[in-house]
């Protein structure tokens, strides 16, 4: 039997730990702690098929607690020394495995599935050529330890006798992206049982989701309410909604894979599309629903709007968070932080698309202890339209990966369908077809028809354009940049029915300033609302007017659908395009797609933007131009380098959140700082705004941020009522989006 010492007194195996002592005392014994993870990781592998994989990783994970230097240095966090970090031990479970194969002469590329697991499950996924040579030294440097660790684990009855090696061939995605998901088991289980230790409070809470059956009934009596009130008020709004949802129940019955859901602004795919995968949750025995949506504005009003059919105790909104400590460290501090990852275990989740997609394709535990929970999922894509293309082969894998092999279904929403399997230089989706759940989706295009496009042939100055505004009593206007929205509030200055949205304003201002234009809009009262391209996809306003800077085809489509949303006026609503004379735009794709739209609009006029085949054409025209997979993130994947695949998958520069002076952030942040939870994070983030990382280390230089703790700030300069974050010496459209 196993000893290690600890000073002059001999551990056995028996007394071995995993963790400080927790509440009142209590121990997490290191038997009982790997036969617990172990447990749990199989379990959550088994929904994609690797219950036993799962479970040896779960053996493997913790063995380097066995070490007289772990069980040390427990010891001396418990006397009260503060330690950024105890001695490496992810790195001795990797290496027991890596032995244990090449001791019987197996082949040289199964060490990679229990391999880079193990070893990640707290630092992260190493590249497979790097850490097979680091394994290579220490299995040099310690067969005689890892030899002892593996006759006490197999003495003990906790390490399995054999386990699968087998994977997809060298160089396939998707062997690539199984290792990413062996990962998120391993990380939710440990995580799921180290709360249980530390926080018996808050694990004794996790259980009790109410089952999709039972959120299917409620979602159908919230229809069946809906329904009614609509048919004592007979308009084609309503009527073409009614048909959109029959048309999503009924696809409900096809078998799991790829589905598109085409639908025109205003034509209540939002409800729609909840209710086909919830009904197809039930026919087919799926886990959950995850809908993600590409800006945190529409996040907010989704949940709430989710909420509000299918009831509070279902719904989690995830849309960002403060980056935790994941080195192995046990120090109290550290490990609360790791424990207020979200794991979506909820039956429905409602996210961002960067959040989605950069866990599907990220290095560190922290954000991939989610992925498991994507496998028997419906995964509602919403505005599908504006997934960044230079990474979109990489994207479209990873969500056929998903369809394929772990039998989830994926819905592509939109009123701007990009056709993806249409598109030639796509790899296409082989036998994955795309069904269409609205095969008469145009008809209802016409029947929609509530607005009529003018085109501006003279470029606008913004004193000219403030002038046009101000005559108008409720009108919107979305500009391309920050840059351009503030020089029209500069020009708009003096007029008290001027307010602005973008993402200078933190989550909780925009709720409320997006809830003061609602309620002018519908009381009549004089309103004008000065916006980026944060209202124009999915966010429910109803203007009689909109002014659509030049844009990208889809951008300018969806800015329309704010425009007599609700089909209220006698006539069409007015969308005027403008070219503003001293504007500017985003660079890149971005400015492709207005070039684009610019050709478009020539060639088909300002009545051509009521026909959905013009943006099949749009998409196929901007694809062509476009390297679909520009940072090259699919050779990295081949080579399993996870951390440069993680640092090349980007939908955007890398970020980080400030705090700023709102509302009630200052006790929310007092709540985060007493210690870190899931609920007190939830709270905190709708009073930040995020900065690139580059631009918050300037700003911190420069005296306008301060850090608060590892990826957190707080914002040190003026907070405006109407702008948002101003830094008094700079102009504030220089800041981040």
């Amino acid at each position: 039997m196993l000893e290690r010492q600890r000073g002059p007194v001999a551990v056995s195996w028996s007394e071995l730990r995993a963790h400080t002592d927790g509440p009142g005392g209590s121990r997490d014994l290191l038997h009982g702690h790997l036969t617990k993870v172990a447990r749990l990781a199989g379990e959550l592998a088994s929904v994609f098929g690797d219950a036993e994989r799962g479970y040896l990783l779960g053996v493997l994970h913790d063995v380097g607690k066995f070490t007289p230097g772990f069980q040390e240095y427990l010891v001396r966090l418990e006397a009260g020394e503060r330690l950024s970090h105890g001695p490496p031990h992810a790195v001795w479970g990797a290496a027991l495995a890596y032995w244990l194969i090449y001791e019987r002469g197996r082949d040289d590329e199964g060490w990679k599935e229990p391999c880079l697991p193990v070893a990640g499950h707290h630092g992260g996924l190493a590249g497979a050529g790097a850490l097979a040579l680091r394994l290579h030294e220490f299995v040099g440097l310690h067969a005689a330890e890892l030899r002892e660790i593996g006759v006490s684990l197999r003495e003990a009855g906790v390490l399995p006798k054999g386990w699968r090696l087998r994977g997809p061939e060298r160089g396939n995605t998707s062997r690539e992206f199984r290792i990413r998901m062996l990962l998120s088991a391993l990380a939710d289980a440990d995580c799921l049982a180290t709360e249980e230790h530390f926080h018996p409070e808050v694990s004794a809470r996790r259980p009790g989701w109410p089952t999709m059956e039972e959120l299917w009934r409620r979602f159908v009596a919230n229809q069946t309410e809906l329904l009614e009130r609509a048919s004592q008020k007979p308009t084609a709004v309503n009527e073409v909604r009614r048909e959109v949802y029959e048309c999503c129940v009924s696809a409900a019955g096809l078998a799991p894979g790829l589905f598109r859901l085409t639908v025109p602004t205003g034509g209540g795919k939002t409800r729609s599309g909840l209710g086909f995968a919830l009904r197809h949750a039930c026919e087919h025995g799926l886990g959950r629903v995850v809908v993600a949506v590409p800006y945190t504005s529409i996040t907010d009003q989704t949940a709430r709007e989710y909420r509000g059919i299918v009831g509070e105790d279902a719904v989690v909104e995830h849309h960002s968070q403060v980056e935790t400590r994941e080195a192995e460290s046990d120090a109290p501090e550290a490990v609360r932080e790791r424990l207020a990852t979200e794991n979506w275990a909820a039956p429905v989740i409602v996210t961002t698309t960067v959040q989605l997609f950069e866990s599907m394709f990220a290095d560190r535990p922290g954000k991939v202890r989610k992925l498991h929970n994507l496998a028997g999922a419906t995964i509602v894509l919403d505005e599908v339209q504006t997934l960044p293309s230079a990474l979109l082969e990489a994207t479209l894998d990873g969500l056929q990966t998903l369809a394929r092999e772990y039998k989830s279904s994926i819905v592509f929403c939109t009123a701007t369908q990009p056709a993806f399997e249409a598109i030639p230089c796509l790899r296409d989706f082989g036998d994955l077809a795309v069904r269409e759940m609205v095969p008469g989706y145009a008809a209802h295009f016409a029947a929609l028809r509530r607005v009529e496009y003018e085109v501006r042939a003279e470029p606008l100055g913004w004193d000219d354009l403030a002038n046009e505004v101000r005559a108008q009593r409720q009108a919107l206007v979305i500009v391309n940049t920050r840059r351009d929205a503030m020089a029209l509030l500069e020009a708009l200055k003096g007029d008290a029915h001027v307010l602005h949205l973008s993402t200078l304003l933190c989550g909780a201002h925009r709720r409320r300033v997006l809830e003061g234009i609602r309620r002018r809009l519908e009381m009549g009262i004089p309103v004008r609302a000065i916006c980026t391209q944060v209202v124009e996809a999915g966010v429910d306003l109803d203007f009689p007017i909109v002014y659509r800077a030049i844009g990208p085809l889809d951008r300018i489509v969806q800015a329309a659908g704010r425009c007599n949303r609700e089909g209220r006026l006698e006539g069409r609503g007015r969308v005027i395009i403008f070219q503003p004379r001293e504007g500017g735009a985003p660079r890149g794709t971005y400015q492709k797609g207005m070039e684009q739209a610019k050709l478009l609009i020539e060639r088909e006029g300002a009545a051509g933007l009521q026909e959905p085949e013009v943006y099949r054409e749009y998409f196929e025209r901007l694809f062509s131009y476009e390297d679909l997979d520009a940072k090259k993130v699919q050779v990295c994947r081949r080579e399993l380098d996870y951390p440069e695949t993680a640092r090349r998958y980007r939908f955007m520069e890398e970020s980080v959140p400030a705090m700023v002076p709102y509302g009630e952030a200052e006790a929310r942040l007092a709540d985060w700082q007493r210690g870190p939870s899931r609920e007190r994070w939830q709270k905190l983030q709708l009073y930040v705004v995020n900065f690139m990382v580059w631009e918050a280390k300037r700003l911190e230089a420069e005296g306008w941020l301060q850090q608060l703790s590892e990826g957190l700030y707080y914002w040190l300069g003026k907070y405006d009522r109407v702008r948002g974050v101003v830094a008094d010496a700079r102009d504030p459209s220089d800041l981040i989006q």
